[in-house]
C-alpha cells in the first residue's frame, strides 16, 4: 500500500515539555487511520504539524510525497482538507462564505459557481440549503462541524484530516457523523487521517488504529489487535466500560 502521509523522527518541544519525541507514523492511501492517546500525548499537535500550521524541532514530514517542512505548499494545500474541533469557522463569513474560502485562496472561479459549489458542498454533508445564508452563530454545534466538514471537502481532497469530529455531540449525532465519515470516504475515495477520543467512532470507521504514548506511537493495529494489547492504557481503553458498551459485549 501507498503511504500518503510519512512522519519520521518528529520532535514537537513546547518550553521544557516534550510532546513528540522521534515519531513515526503513515497514513496510507484509501484507509481511515484513527489516532488515540490519554490528554497531552500530541494528538492534535501531530495533525498541525502534518498540515504545516506546526513546525516541529526535529524530523521530516511528507504528504503525497511533497516535503511539507521545506517545500512551497501553496500549489498543493488543496489535495488535503482539514476539519477542526466544533468547525473552526469564520464568525463574521456565513456558512456559505465559510466554504468558499478555501476557493477564493486556491482557485480562481466566477462568484456564482463558487457559491454553487459551496450549496453543493453543504448538500453532500446534509445541510439544508437554507444553512448557506446563515451565520456560525446560528447553527447548533453538529450543523457547525457539518459546516466545517463542507469546508474541508471544497476543494476535493484526496486526503481529510478530522480533529475530534464527535466530540461535544449528543449520542444521536456523533452516530450520524460516523456514518457520514464512512460514506464520504467510499464516495470521495478519500484517505482520513482522525484524531478522536471516542471509541465508538473508531469501531465505526477506522481500518487501523495508532496509540500515541510517551512521545511515539505505541502500537497500532486493527481495533481487534489493539484489545490484545497489554500496555496498561491500552488495555484500559479498550477493555473499559465504554468500549464494552461500543462493541456490543
Amino acid at each position: 500500500m501507498e503511504a500518503v502521509v510519512e512522519v519520521r523522527g518528529l520532535v514537537n518541544r513546547f518550553g521544557t515539555a516534550v510532546v513528540q519525541n522521534g515519531l513515526d507514523i503513515d497514513l496510507m492511501r484509501g484507509e481511515v487511520l484513527g489516532v488515540v492517546g490519554a490528554s497531552g500525548t500530541g494528538k492534535s499537535v501531530l495533525l498541525r504539524s502534518i498540515v504545516g500550521l506546526q513546525k516541529p524541532n526535529a524530523g521530516s514530514i511528507k504528504v503525497l510525497g511533497v516535503d511539507v517542512l521545506t517545500a512551497d505548499l501553496s500549489a498543493t494545500r488543496g489535495r488535503w482538507g482539514v476539519m477542526f474541533q466544533d468547525g473552526a469557522l469564520f464568525s463574521a463569513l456565513t456558512v456559505r462564505e465559510n466554504v468558499e474560502a478555501p476557493m477564493r485562496v486556491q482557485v480562481k472561479l466566477p462568484a456564482a459557481l463558487r457559491a454553487s459549489l459551496a450549496d453543493l458542498k453543504l448538500a453532500m454533508v446534509g445541510l439544508p440549503p437554507k444553512a448557506g445564508s446563515l451565520y456560525p452563530s446560528d447553527l447548533s454545534g453538529g450543523m457547525r462541524k457539518r459546516a466545517g466538514l463542507a469546508r474541508a471537502l471544497a476543494l476535493d481532497p484526496e486526503i481529510l484530516l478530522l480533529d475530534e469530529p464527535t466530540a461535544g455531540l449528543d449520542p444521536i449525532a456523533a452516530s450520524e457523523f460516523d456514518a457520514l465519515i464512512a460514506a464520504l470516504r467510499q464516495a470521495l475515495n478519500l484517505s482520513v487521517f482522525l484524531v478522536t477520543h471516542d471509541i465508538d467512532t473508531l469501531n465505526a470507521t477506522c481500518d487501523r488504529i495508532a496509540v500515541l504514548a510517551g512521545g511515539k506511537v505505541l502500537v497500532t493495529g486493527t481495533l481487534a489487535e489493539m484489545r490484545q494489547v497489554r500496555d496498561p492504557w491500552v488495555h484500559s481503553y479498550f477493555h473499559g466500560p465504554r468500549a464494552h458498551a461500543a462493541l456490543g459485549r
